[in-house]
C-alpha cells in the first residue's frame, strides 16, 4: 500500500509502480482526483494498460459521479467511507480485472 499527498504524486506513482488498485480522493491538492485520473488515462492509450480506479469523495452531489465515471473512474465511493459499500467496489474492481488482462 501506498499513501500520496496530492494528484501528481498519484500519477508518479502510477507511472513508476504496477497496483492493484487506485482509491482516488477527489479533492487533492496540486491536482485534483478527476484530473489525475484524466492523465493516468490518456498515459495508458500508449501502453495498453489500465488499472482500476475507484474515486473516494465527500461530494454526494447529483452528477459526482457521472463526472468521476466520465474521468475515467471505474467506480465511485462517498465519504464517509461505509466498509460494505468499499469492499463492494474493490470486488467489483477485482472481477473486472482479469478479464481486461486476458
Amino acid at each position: 500500500m501506498q499513501v500520496v499527498e496530492n494528484g501528481l504524486q498519484a500519477i508518479e506513482a502510477v507511472s513508476k509502480q504496477v497496483f492493484d488498485l487506485v482509491l482516488m480522493d477527489m479533492q487533492m491538492p496540486e491536482l485534483g482526483g478527476l484530473e489525475a485520473a484524466t492523465i493516468i488515462r490518456e498515459r495508458e492509450k500508449a501502453t495498453g494498460g489500465h488499472i482500476q480506479i475507484i474515486a473516494v469523495t465527500a461530494n454526494a452531489m447529483t452528477g459526482d459521479r457521472e463526472r468521476c465515471l466520465a474521468a475515467g473512474m471505474d467506480d465511485y465511493i462517498s465519504k464517509p467511507i461505509i466498509m460494505k459499500e468499499l469492499f463492494a467496489a474493490i470486488e467489483r474492481a477485482s472481477e473486472v480485472a482479469p478479464k481486461l488482462i486476458s
